[in-house]
């Protein structure tokens, strides 16, 4: 060998670079614990990851039309300029008599930015079409902050103290509020206005020959503000102003009417009060009694635990200034419902830290496990150090994500510090035994490593609201394991030089492998490989079962959560009064305050609570509505108020349909068995939703069932007599705008009051306005200057109209919707309804459609996101297994062994009774490269062995056996990291599937790859053999090894 080979430049080498620079590598290992600290301490807390909210809710209301007209002339020109929104998914909308919400849904692929960009398309297309609307529409109101979740929620209420006065209290709790670092909004929640009611008789006023303009037009030239000028003095401009606006009820009174010559004081014929609105749209309780809400929204980038402890000091502050009477209650408490989840995670993160060094520490000695030991918390702090600068918060999502990359980022430490281990038995210094492994390794533990991160791929990439939801996981897994790929290259062999002790050169390590249990396994892999068609056929005939099995696993969306709070959902009759909704609400209340489980109710009327909880399915405004709140003590305390509830509403209200229900994880869902039936002719959809109906009663599973139609409502028709009306002088509008002044109320104008606007209404009093006989009475203007009663020109005809009509896409649509009994999983239920429906379905006329809805419907569209990115998955896998194994024959067998995951899946799922979920799912797509991992170091320590030239069959089963320990010690590790999280309602399925898929996987990887292998690739070559026993000594090479020794 020449001088100038002897002296060619070797490759770099980081890990000997390392040992040898050892002032930098303290420095970095010093900085990553720092950094990590500081990104854990600073890092964002929330109890759920962000996702974007693709909705926006568009409402209109046009007084005194009824659902054709509404319909007609508001929500179909709407909609359908609407349709033309980009990225639109669907247009949904239900329209009463007088009113419409029109729901806005952009599809679940769409951005974030995206998104943003279709509101306010929205808001443009709507706007252009403005004049196209009828005259005296109010709106179109437009909400894309749907999604807002308030961190805090509290109730400001007290005895003996008025709305109105709870509201100036909850005024002052809003405005400090908003001086508090991090709050974005604070908001008052439910507010009722206030009004300044007159309540004049039309009879009264026509005596007097006067209308209802003559009285706004009174009103009105006392209470506009109008400039009076100025006085220039030369040296300065003096402003007029005038006094005597409208400031209360009693400048009211004094206003002088007059007609005919005659003048009448606007008190000797009405009542004027001041007085919430009435009757109200929404009323808020707390305990038994009414109630003001505040609720916080946290601006982005804040700590939430940070940001609720400014916020009870500044509460703390503002109580200290309220009268004695006045009660701050708290309802939500995200900051401490964070603190507790983080914290059990934590706990559950030490638990499997634990596990893991516990495992290290055994299995190979403690110099090794002690290198190992350090390298993991190292590891965690770097990933929490990138996470803190990427935005990544600490969250349900990637606080499981962390658990379960704890499991897998010990492999290439592992892999080192046992590489490392045997060049010091063959009598290595330690550098050159620590080079030896950044040169042999490092590249095929990258590849290894990113072959497992691709695995990830589909829950990174999925396009869909519950990808975007569990979107942190594929970031944090790799995160951490890109960052356990260089830990173990760069920070393992130094530490290991460090604490590794230099040994003599120990002679044949193969010895290690005759022991009794090395030979039992020998035999038995060895007998896989003679049977090698027998166990293939096996293996597939066991995957195939596995797969049959899938139909006897329960199957859901999102698990529920295990927070305390129940919500009872309360639905009377269509057309109920909002008053006779409170009254059943305060009748429920009572008969649950004295139960010990329960802190606290807080109840909303007319509406659902706000958005305390991000995944909440919130209930928009429905006058004949309300929703309980209930908070438990705890969990087992839930459980006895749920059935207890339950009991109660079955007894004692049975005429009013409720659901009670516990807050469920991941994007809302609704009723857990829904299907919508649509079609253009609406009495075919009513048929076709009834025919729908009657197969949902057929399953005796099924409770609370309805449409969303409900039931017709009792209206009145005025028919009018039209040439009486003409030669009277009465058109159907006058008709229309005094029956509104009488029964419901007619604004006349403002006045002001500090930052409040009043509104001034004239209405008939209370006693004409409950009784359907004052209709008759109602005086109406002629065109002559004279009055006529209502009944010598119209007849009041008594009829049922549909109350309430829904639609999607501009097609009439039926929702029918069924409660569950608690542990059946809804998708189960709907996916046996719909394939019985099959025939129905069939039947249907062009144009009618009958299809599953909700949870079942948003689960099939997140899988199809997922097997979406299915393809991008394999393209990778298969480029890097191409690229480690430079074989396509060898790279396909290798990515078979995949979905061996998928038996020990199905049985662990059975065997638990754990729910084959969306998360499960991801469980088992993870699956994929973490079994082909090890796939690799066996088949690549196959082909180091036939390379040094031994016998095929000796290479297949011999490696087998070399390559069981670290198998199995990764997989285990993997296994048993996992056992933290599988007590977790959220986690759960995926850790038993995971955990399963592992095991079986491992387990059959060992027989079925050599198998395979033989079978495949087992031909002996003609020559160039070497014998067994030499060849077993030669190999010191260490798995996924490619560079030459």
């Amino acid at each position: 060998m020449t001088t100038t080979d002897s002296t060619e430049k070797q490759p770099f080498n980081l890990s000997r670079w390392a040992i040898g620079h050892p002032s930098i590598a303290r420095f970095l290992f010093g900085l990553i614990i720092i950094a990590g600290a500081l990104g854990l301490m600073r890092m964002g807390q929330k109890e759920d990851p962000d996702f974007t909210f693709r909705v926006m809710v568009v409402q209109a209301i046009w007084p005194g039309s009824s659902i054709q007209e509404m319909e007609d002339q508001v929500v179909n020109k709407i909609e359908r300029k609407l349709q033309e929104t980009p990225h639109l998914d669907f247009v949904r909308s239900y329209t009463r008599a007088g009113s419409a919400i029109i729901t806005v849904q952009i599809k679940g692929d769409t951005n974030a930015e995206e998104v943003k960009d279709a509101f306010y398309q929205v808001r443009k297309k709507v706007g252009d079409i403005s004049g196209d609307l009828p005259q005296g529409l109010l709106g179109p109101y437009f909400n894309d902050e749907f999604g807002d979740t308030f961190i805090t929620l509290h109730s400001i209420g007290g005895d003996g103290y008025s709305y109105p006065e709870l509201k100036k209290f909850a005024t002052q709790a809003r405005d400090m509020l908003l001086t508090t670092p991090g709050v974005e909004k604070a908001v008052i929640i439910g507010d009722q206005p206030e009004k300044l009611y007159i309540d004049v008789s039309s009879k009264a006023l026509a005596e007097r020959g006067l209308t209802l303009t003559d009285l706004q037009n009174a009103i009105k030239g006392q209470n506009n503000v109008d400039p009076a000028g100025s006085v220039d003095t030369g040296l300065r401009s003096v402003r007029i102003s005038v006094e005597g606006d409208v400031t209360r009820a009693a400048d009211i009174r004094e206003l002088r009417l007059r007609a005919g010559g005659q003048v009448t004081r606007l008190g000797d014929i009405a009542t004027v009060s001041s007085g919430l609105e009435d009757p109200y749209q929404r009323k808020y309780r707390f305990n038994g009694h009414e109630s003001v809400q505040v609720g916080v929204v946290m601006a982005k980038g804040f700590n939430v635990r940070d940001v609720g402890t400014d916020v009870e000091a500044t509460y703390k502050r503002f109580e200290e200034a309220l009268p004695y009477g006045v009660a701050v209650d708290q309802i939500s408490n995200q900051p401490e419902v964070v603190k507790d989840a983080v914290n059990e995670f934590m706990e559950a993160l030490g638990e499997a830290l634990l596990i893991v060094l516990a495992v290290s520490l055994l299995s190979i000695g403690w110099r090794s496990g002690l290198v190992i030991a350090i390298a993991i918390p190292l590891v965690l702090a770097a990933t929490f150090a990138i996470m803190y600068e990427l935005g990544i918060d600490l969250q349900r999502i990637s606080l499981g994500a962390l658990i379960i990359a704890l499991g897998l980022l010990v492999d290439d430490a592992m892999i080192v510090v046992e590489m490392m281990e045997r060049k010091l038995e063959e009598g290595l210094v330690k550098i050159e035994a620590a080079s030896f492994a950044y040169s042999s390794t490092a590249f095929p533990m990258l590849s290894g490593t990113l072959i497992t991160i691709a695995g990830f791929i589909p829950v990174g990439f999925a396009a869909s609201t519950a990808g975007e939801y569990v979107r942190t996981l594929f970031y944090v897994v790799g995160i951490a394991l890109v960052v356990s790929w260089f830990v173990a290259v760069y920070f393992t062999p130094w530490l290991g030089y460090m604490i590794l002790k230099q040994r003599k050169h120990a002679g044949n390590h193969h010895d290690a492998f005759d022991t009794g249990f090395y030979r039992r396994l020998r035999a038995t892999v060895g007998w896989a490989v003679r049977h090698r068609i027998i166990v293939l056929v096996m293996t597939l005939v066991t995957f195939a079962t596995s797969l049959w099995a899938f139909q006897f696993i329960p199957q859901n969306f999102f698990p529920q959560s295990s927070r305390p709070e129940i919500l009872v959902d309360l639905w009377l009759p269509e057309g109920t009064s909002i008053k006779e909704v409170e009254t059943q609400a305060k009748a429920l209340e009572a008969r649950m305050m004295d139960n010990k489980d329960k802190r606290f109710i807080a109840t909303y009327i007319g509406e659902g609570a706000p958005r305390f909880f991000l995944p909440l399915d919130q209930q928009l405004r429905n006058p004949n509505y309300a929703q309980l709140l209930v908070m438990a003590n705890d969990e087992p305390a839930r459980e006895r108020l749920i059935l207890k509830l339950r009991s109660v509403l079955a007894q004692d209200f049975p005429s009013i349909r409720s659901k009670v229900d516990r807050l469920f994880l991941g994007p809302p869902t609704g009723w857990p068995v829904q299907m919508r039936i649509m079609g253009p002719d609406r009495q075919e959809v009513r048929r076709i939703a009834d025919q729908v109906k009657a197969k949902f009663a057929e399953n005796p599973l099924l409770g609370a069932l309805h449409d969303d139609w409900l039931e017709p409502v009792p209206a009145m028709k005025l028919v009018i007599d039209q040439d009486r009306a003409r030669a009277l002088g009465v058109t159907s509008q006058r008709i229309r705008q005094m029956l509104q002044a009488a029964m419901s109320g007619a604004p006349l104008d403002d006045f002001r009051d500090g930052e409040e606007t009043v509104s001034i209404v004239a209405r008939e009093p209370d006693a004409s306005r409950s009784l359907l006989s004052s209709v008759d009475s109602v005086y109406i203007p002629t065109d002559f200057g004279g009055f006529v009663p209502l009944s010598q020109v119209a007849k009041v005809v008594p009829v049922l109209e549909q109350g309430v009509e829904w639609r999607r896409d501009r097609l009439p649509t039926i929702s029918v919707r069924a409660t569950l009994p608690d542990g059946v999983q809804s998708n189960d239920v709907v996916t046996k309804l719909y394939n019985d429906m099959q025939g129905m379905r069939a039947g249907l006329a062009p144009g009618y459609k009958i299809e599953i809805q909700g949870g079942a419907e948003d689960s099939a569209e997140s899988q199809a996101s997922i097997a979406a990115k299915a393809p991008i998955m394999l393209a990778v896998i298969v480029v890097l297994l191409m690229i480690q194994l430079q074989h396509f024959g060898k790279a396909m067998l290798v990515l078979a062994t995949g979905p061996l995951g998928i038996i020990g899946a199905a049985a662990a799922l059975l065997i638990s009774g754990a729910p084959f979920g969306f998360v499960a799912i991801l469980g088992v797509i993870a699956l994929l490269g973490i079994i082909m991992r090890n796939s690799i170091i066996l088949v690549d320590q196959i082909d180091q062995d036939i390379a040094r030239g031994m016998d095929r069959s000796e290479a297949i089963i011999g490696s087998a056996v070399r390559r069981f320990r670290p198998i199995v010690l990764t997989a285990m590790t993997a296994v048993l990291a996992l056992i933290p999280i599988s007590r977790a309602v959220f986690w759960g399925p995926l850790a038993y599937a995971m955990m399963g898929g592992i095991l079986v996987a491992t387990v059959l990887t060992i027989l079925v790859l050599p198998a395979g292998y033989a079978l495949f690739f087992g031909r002996e070559p003609k020559k160039g053999r070497k014998p067994a026993d030499e060849a077993v000594q030669d190999n010191d090479r260490p798995p996924l090894a490619l560079a030459a020794e």
